[in-house]
């Protein structure tokens, strides 16, 4: 009997990654037209791109419903000491609020905690992981709930969008802005205020973007553990990944792609990372 750590595929954790933390992921619905496929379950991310690309259907996402998470929250209600639910963060999503509606449905008496993580990608990530490798160290549902919401004050995240064009498509940015930005040839950088993503600069060129995510990192040291997350430019994720294994151990660092989930507003050519800052051991 130990304690169960669950989120959502906005966390981009990686299936085996997952699997050896035993951590449960929910997926979110992506739709193009008529057909809803579940992130990381129907469809994949090498499927999920190239169809972002070429249909002429505009994809949607929606949150996990609350019978979601509590068909999730059963599995595990009999058999573990207690459950931390994790998710992507509740100003930029509803499934934080579908996740406290299943466990109020639910009324176990297995303890249930819900954390709005405040990030999405690998700030959730990072936040998830570590909540995974406690509980797997045998932690108490206290300390594994106490020690997370600790994570989620030393973690930050930083990255680059190639294009605005799907954040437009997706309501999540005003497609003036997003048409000024193609117009005047320049890519936004992202980052996390308070669980809202906001603006935190922008960049004419790639090159430009990865130099300023090289400095937020060496801004930011010491470092406990670095995630970069792509989609579709593993070559610009590896060699970032060199770039900063210059003042961080390769050991430390590790590269997940962009899911589906995400992918929708993002579009190819995302790159970010996420922290987790010294003093959260």
């Amino acid at each position: 009997m130990k304690i169960k750590v669950i989120t959502d595929s906005t966390s981009d954790i990686p299936p085996e990654l997952a699997e050896k933390l035993e951590i449960s992921m929910v997926p979110i619905y992506v739709r193009f037209g008529d057909t809803v496929y579940r992130d990381g379950v129907d469809i994949q991310c090498d499927e999920f791109y190239s169809m972002l690309t070429t249909s002429p259907v505009q994809a949607a996402t929606s949150q996990p419903n609350p019978e979601d998470l509590t068909s999730t929250y059963k599995k595990y209600c009999d058999n573990k000491d207690g459950i931390v639910s994790i998710h992507i963060s509740s100003k930029i999503s509803g499934t934080y609020n579908s996740a406290n509606i299943a466990r109020k449905t639910l009324k176990s008496k297995c303890p249930i905690e819900v954390i709005d993580s405040k990030f999405n990608s690998a700030g959730l990530g990072l936040i998830v992981t570590r909540a995974a490798r406690l509980a797997q160290s045998g932690a108490d549902f206290n300390e594994v709930v106490d020690e997370t919401n600790s994570a989620i004050k030393h973690v930050r995240m930083f990255g680059m969008f190639e294009t605005m064009k799907y954040l437009a498509r997706s309501g999540r940015v005003n497609k003036t802005i997003a048409m000024a930005s193609q117009i005047l040839n320049v890519m936004p950088l992202l980052t996390f205020n308070d669980g809202e993503i906001v603006r935190a600069g922008l960049v004419r060129t790639v090159n430009k973007g990865a130099d300023k995510i090289y400095d937020f990192v060496k801004n930011n040291i010491p470092i406990d553990e670095l995630i970069i997350v792509h989609s579709k430019v593993a070559d610009q994720a590896n060699h970032l990944k060199q770039r900063l294994s210059e003042f961080i151990m390769e050991d430390n660092i590790s590269i997940a792609e962009m899911r589906a989930g995400l992918g929708v507003h993002g579009g190819p050519g995302v790159l970010l990372v996420a922290i987790r800052q010294a003093g959260n051991n």
